[in-house]
């Protein structure tokens, strides 16, 4: 059986002022349907580029991206995409901001508001679905942005560093959050972050990717049990691989030791 997702030599560049500026070098991934897969590496690396590619938003230079054994060339159907910013319409409810991806398929939202109140249930929104995003703390619109992703069920959940813009402990929570919703859904997920604690404790798998222009280098299998909950990070297999990571990290100079800094 083929995997989900076919990511095969997969290159993108820009014209700017004339001149051709390379965001992604020729990458390659396999991802199984149901399988939860990290992407990390530096700022500026092609990560979101190479999501964008996968969402069907941005077309490659190079190299072809199947979906379900079909090629994408057009955003397809069965994909929910988080982005860092929840990108709420402030002057509707929870509810309604949620109901947006029906409305905007042409559906019928008597058929879709009972999905979305579950959703929101889903998310720990239970009674805010009348409040507004101005009501709502950060963390809070990025559940109703999750809820929104899951309404028309896709297959595959694209998140481009869903909780970067977080304070530490409520990305914490979050990170608890979707793990607990992803045991309960198991879509196909793929996950942009920048650090590396957080691509370890949700991923069965963990890809790596170089500095800009970026290619995916390195694909580790995480290993550990689930559900983890943060606990997930006293396993030795968390510490092992987060070490793995942030060694290639230090070979490349993305990562500086504090030996070096304090010596320099």
């Amino acid at each position: 059986m083929g995997a989900f997702i076919e990511i095969r030599e997969v290159a993108k560049h820009f014209h700017a002022r004339a001149e051709r500026r390379q965001a992604l070098r020729a990458t390659s991934l396999d991802v199984a349907e149901g399988e939860f897969v990290s992407i990390v590496g530096p700022s500026g690396c092609g990560k979101t580029t190479l999501m964008k590619i996968v969402a069907g938003l941005l077309p490659p230079s190079a190299g072809e991206v199947r979906l379900d054994g079909v090629p994408v060339h057009l955003p397809p159907d069965g994909v929910g995409i988080v982005f860092q910013s929840p990108t709420l319409l402030k002057w509707r409810t929870v509810l309604d901001n949620v109901l947006v991806p029906a409305e905007a398929a042409g559906r019928s939202r008597r058929q879709y508001e009972p999905i979305a109140r579950d959703l929101i249930r889903l998310v720990g929104l239970e009674g805010f679905a009348g409040h507004y995003p101005r009501e709502l703390s950060g963390g809070m619109q990025q559940r109703v942005a999750i809820s929104r992703a899951l309404l028309l069920e896709p297959r595959l959940l694209l998140m481009d560093e869903p909780f970067g813009a977080l304070d530490a402990m409520t990305r914490e929570e979050m990170n608890l959050e979707l793990q607990r919703i992803w045991e309960q859904q198991r879509k196909t997920v793929l996950f942009i972050t920048h650090s590396i604690d957080e691509a370890v404790l949700l991923a069965d798998r963990v890809a790596v990717m170089s500095p800009r222009p970026g290619r995916i280098e390195r694909i580790l299998d995480v290993g550990i049990p689930r559900p983890r909950g943060l606990a997930g990070r006293k396993h030795p297999r968390f510490l092992e691989a987060v070490d793995e990571v942030s060694q290639i990290f230090l070979a490349r100079g993305v990562l500086h030791r504090a030996d070096d800094a304090a010596s320099s």
